[in-house]
């Protein structure tokens, strides 16, 4: 297992009181293939540099978890799939 941390752009269309259940379900990929979430921090929205999809701001969530690599890739695929994530950068943590 590796540790990760993943940051993901919601659409600012989607109402704050719900990001936390809805992103709840994106991630359920995570514990359903033996992996873990250590931290998920929300940052709500923040303005962009430049525009992403004709919009200029996004709901900010950055996410550490421990999973294998197949899982990382199965999450950032099905973050890919769902209309209201703008964009997904996955890093793996370096072991120090």
């Amino acid at each position: 297992m590796r540790k990760y941390e993943m940051v993901v752009i919601l659409d600012p269309s989607v109402d704050e009181r719900t990001i936390t259940t809805t992103f709840e379900k994106l991630v359920q990929v995570i514990p359903a293939e033996g992996g873990t979430i250590d931290n998920v921090d929300i940052w709500g929205k923040r303005k962009f540099a430049y525009e992403i999809d004709k919009k200029t701001e996004g709901i900010y969530i950055v996410l550490n978890f421990t999973a294998k690599a197949s899982t990382s890739q199965e999450l950032d695929r099905q973050l890919g799939l769902n209309e209201s994530v703008m964009r997904t950068k996955v890093m793996r943590l370096d072991a120090k």
